[in-house]
């Protein structure tokens, strides 16, 4: 049943009470439009950091592309997740004798470091049949040219893959990310109107240098630790960070991290939302992300089915 307040002064007073506790509470989430991350570009359809991903990412109305950044041998950024070539290339094949000696992952077998192969070594690879045929002839692409392919259409959000790894070879990893976002204009409020860039890492301390470098350029410190969503943690993050980016289950185990992180002026996005995730406690990949970002209020997401991203 509906009571209705039929006396001016209750009324008016009714809504001073409302505004007043709703300005006393932390926001459950900011009213800025909730954001869909083509994670490695639309990975579930096309090979990941391929043109055929990034393109179809923009086609399916994703707000960024997201190129995960690597190093070739002769100081290129370019789009990779992995630190070496054998997953998504014909790397065993077109190189079989550069087997990469001594770099060691927890997955067994040989490996070709990318930092071990030029750019145009890495040209020379194909980057797409190992998903689909039709696919076969895509390549891996460098960082300006994602850029020259995205700019204008979506947002960029980068990530700095292992800077420990190349600072140990004497590549300072995040120098190189820093020039070419300079070079590019990026960083200037007017390009960041029309391509949004935000950077991300594990990496702390990666984090921390883009501060100081590219202070106009929004900054995401990526987490799967528990630890890092205390409300000490956050006050910390909020120092260097605008954002935090927690692994889904770390989210759904901690949901009032939200609240706290928005609290603390940060952004909160989460990964990685597939359609074929056998885990997955929802009907569908569509019903998982609605959960995180209207049910517990997140901002933005990484998914690699950005078509499936519900928008409200």
């Amino acid at each position: 049943m509906t009571t209705i307040i039929r006396s001016p002064f209750l009324f008016a007073s009714a809504l001073v009470i409302v505004a007043v506790v709703a300005a006393a509470a932390p926001s459950a989430q900011p009213a800025a439009r909730k954001q869909a991350i083509a994670h490695r570009g639309a990975s579930g359809y096309a090979p990941e950091h391929t043109p055929a991903a990034y393109t179809l990412a923009m086609a399916q109305k994703a707000d960024f592309v997201e190129p995960d950044l690597a190093v070739s041998k002769d100081n290129v950024l370019f789009c990779m997740h992995d630190d070496t070539l054998e997953r998504t290339t014909n790397v065993a094949e077109v190189f079989p004798d550069r087997v990469s000696a001594g770099y060691e992952t927890r997955q067994p077998g040989k490996h070709w470091l990318a930092n071990d192969f030029t750019m145009a070594e890495i040209k020379r690879l194909d980057a797409g049949k190992w998903m689909k045929p039709e696919f076969a002839g895509q390549h891996l692409q460098t960082f300006q040219e994602a850029i020259d392919l995205v700019r204008g259409k979506a947002g960029l959000y980068p990530e700095l893959k292992s800077p420990e790894l190349y600072k140990s070879r004497g590549v300072d990893q995040v120098k190189l990310f820093v020039d070419i976002i300079r070079k590019n204009g990026l960083e200037t409020p007017e390009s960041l109107k029309t391509t949004p860039v935000i950077i991300q890492s594990f990496d702390e301390s990666a984090i921390r240098r883009v501060a100081v470098d590219l202070p106009t350029v929004p900054r995401v410190f990526l987490t799967s630790k528990d630890e890092d969503v205390t409300e000490a943690r956050i006050t910390e993050l909020a120092k260097f960070a605008t954002g935090i980016a927690p692994e889904k289950f770390v989210i759904a185990r901690h949901p009032e991290m939200v609240a706290r992180a928005h609290a603390a002026g940060l952004t909160v996005t989460s990964w990685t939302f597939r359609a074929d995730d056998k885990e997955m406690a929802f009907p569908n990949v569509k019903a998982e992300m609605a959960h995180f970002l209207y049910d517990l209020g997140i901002d933005a997401l990484f998914t690699n089915n950005p078509d499936q991203f519900p928008r409200r």
